[in-house]
């Protein structure tokens, strides 16, 4: 390796090296060896490859010194010749080994990655929902790619340098002092002068690289913002087009800037570098010629010295960075183990079982709930604040009962805020009860399953829910329909397309079902995105339907095509309905009304109208409201 090589290699590994604060733990250690553990016979193997080209490495300055000699003692072309051919032998062998390094260091790394990413992800998959609600997503991704990549940096970079460069060194000090140790010495006098400066001016711009990486995490949160359709809709109706720009072109002038100041230190620090290489061999020759001149130094040796000289200096360097490399590989091991270490608040009993055959019935049994704080559930690396918010714990659900005959529909109405998605989280188990009990099936009150002794796979098949957002996928239309059943048939998704009043638009459009819908299905109209999210309601054909207000977005025109598709959804199946306009659930079998997390009201619509208590109130009220509009909307004559 050349001395401009091992100054660029110096510089890209301090500067790109994340300081620790603190020392890591002899536990994140053993996880790391926990991980690394699976991959125990490539590691081996990766070791003993290192070892061997770190002897190689060496062996050829050594055989070109003997070289020398022979040529001046004129020893003979054969034994010249032998010596090449050596010198040629070990090249290779050098270059094969280096290949089998570079093979078993990828495997192991990339193999890291695979196992990490995999781990994160499926623990992430079971979070509760409200880790979602507080996480940026921005951060989450960086934590299963640049954190991950970091880790795996342990075992592809790190691991193999600290490895082959304590052989080097030793082999290399070795050799050295057995050749002329005064020349050693002296040669190992400047390495200050080499190591000062690394320090110093990587220092300065790994604050530089830093201050860019910030810089332009800031501008790729601006744009991810901006450019999605939500957020373009957002900045055209109430943003400012000039500032936004302004706040962006300052923010890459600055990057700019940072750029071709980095640009100057880096050359200015290989070229320092250079120089004291350059000074060093001169010392190497200078000394060593007198030595050889005088008789006390073989020809021969002062090559081997020269050659071994740039082998002194670059594990010598590597290895004094070596600190700040494992420290940033373990920063990212602790940072992806902060996501592993977060407990999920939903886990499925190891002796969980299916939900009954046949119809089912909801009930709720006492039922009390509090939304966890945000200790439990996040992190505040993750949320990019200082402290998490102490907020959290205050009971939302105060004793509610109730229950649902298999076949029946029952609709919760109330107040914003009074408790009503609380209760369809709970069905579908995103969150889990503090007290009392949500059950599925049974013919009898009490009698059914608790739904935290449901198997997750059973409690997907007979629930199916549609929430007011209508969420989709920027996937296909044929895809978003097979996420609720993937073995769907072309003939299936028709069906439900038609019964969901979508069929006549879908054919319409060129790609049919493979038509993308966008990111959350903006390429739709509101009305178009929630049918389509009842189609796929429709195809799953659960026993159990939860609907969170899934009509309260949408215009009456919408509205009534959506309803008309529900009542498709409905038909047979047991129902909890939760609805903001009371006029689309006056057919409920039971309608309850939740205020402050309690059911106070409960009965038909006619009932409850003649109770003339908080459900008659708000029926009034939306009916003024709707007489109101209807009545504006007829023009004076």
């Amino acid at each position: 390796m050349s001395m401009d090589r091992v100054a660029w290699s110096s510089l890209y590994n301090i500067t790109t090296a994340k300081s620790g604060s603190k020392p890591f733990s002899k536990e994140t250690l053993k996880r790391v060896m926990a991980f690394a553990a699976p991959h125990k016979g490539k590691l081996i193997a990766f070791v003993i490859a290192s070892i061997a080209g770190a002897f190689l490495a060496v062996a050829t300055p050594v055989l070109a010194g003997q070289v020398v000699d022979s040529i001046i003692a004129n020893a003979g072309v054969g034994t010249v010749i032998w010596l090449a051919v050596l010198i040629a032998i070990v090249a290779v062998g050098e270059a094969g080994v280096g290949l089998v390094t570079r093979w078993l260091s990828s495997i192991i790394g990339e193999g890291v990655i695979v196992d990490l990413r995999t781990r994160v992800f499926d623990h992430v998959q079971r979070m509760p929902i409200a880790f979602f609600t507080r996480t940026r997503t921005g951060a989450l991704v960086s934590r299963l790619n640049n954190d991950v990549i970091g880790a795996q940096s342990a075992f592809a970079g790190t691991l193999s340098g600290v490895v082959s460069n304590v052989v080097a060194l030793i082999l290399t000090l070795v050799v050295m002092l057995n050749t002329s140790w005064l020349v050693t010495v002296l040669a190992m006098v400047l390495l200050p002068i080499f190591l000062i400066p690394a320090r110093r001016m990587g220092s300065k711009l790994a604050d530089l690289r830093r201050e860019a990486a910030a810089h332009n995490a800031a501008m790729g949160t601006q744009m991810t913002e901006r450019f999605s359709a939500p957020g373009a809709t957002l900045v055209k109706l109430f943003g400012r087009p000039d500032e936004e720009s302004r706040e962006f072109a300052e923010r890459a002038g600055r990057v700019r800037d940072i750029g071709v100041r980095t640009a100057m230190l880096q050359f200015t620090f290989v070229t320092a570098l250079t120089l004291v290489s350059a000074l060093a061999l001169a010392l190497v020759y200078g000394l060593g010629g007198w030595l050889a001149i005088g008789g006390q130094l073989a020809p021969g040796d002062v090559v081997v010295l020269a050659l071994l000289l740039t082998r002194l200096y670059a594990p010598l360097t590597a290895l004094s960075n070596a600190r700040v490399e494992i420290m940033s590989a373990l920063v990212s091991f602790e940072r992806v183990f902060e996501i592993l270490d977060l407990k999920p608040l939903i886990t499925e009993k190891p002796d969980a079982v299916s939900v009954p055959a046949g119809p089912v019935a909801v009930e709720f049994h006492d039922v009390r709930f509090s939304y966890p704080s945000a200790e439990k559930v996040s992190l505040a690396s993750l949320e990019d604040v200082a402290t998490l918010d102490t907020r959290g714990g205050e009971e939302v659900l105060h004793g509610v009962s109730f229950r649902v005959e298999p076949g029946q529909t029952v609709a919760l109405v109330g107040s914003s805020g009074a408790g009503k998605s609380t209760v369809a989280q709970l069905l579908s188990r995103l969150y889990d009860v503090d007290s009392g009990a949500v059950r599925l099936g049974g013919q009898a009150p009490g009698t059914g399953v608790d739904v935290r002794d449901l198997s997750f796979d059973s409690l997907r098949d007979t629930m199916g829910m549609v929430t007011q957002d209508g969420h989709l996928f920027h996937e296909t239309i044929a895809s978003n329909l097979r996420l609720a059943r993937p073995d769907a048939t072309e003939d299936d998704m028709w069906d439900v397309l038609r019964r969901a009043r979508l069929e006549p638009m879908i054919r319409s459009l060129p790609d049919g079902l493979e038509t993308v819908v966008g990111e959350r299905g903006y390429r739709l109209s509101g009305g178009e995105r929630q049918r389509l999210t009842i189609a796929r309601l429709l195809i799953k054909q659960p026993r159990v339907v939860i609907l969170d207000e899934a009509t309260a977005a949408l215009d009456s025109t919408n509205e009534a095509a959506v309803q008309a598709a529900l009542g498709e959804a409905l038909a047979g199946r047991t129902a909890v309905v939760i609805a903001h306009r009371l006029s689309t659930i006056r057919a409920a079998d039971a309608i309850l009304v939740v205020e402050d997390g309690r059911i106070v009201e409960r009965g038909t619509h006619t009932e409850l109208l003649a109770a003339d208590g908080r459900y008659a109130e708000l029926y009034q009220t939306q009916f003024a409201e709707a007489t109101a509009v209807a009545q504006e909307a007829v023009p004076e004559l």
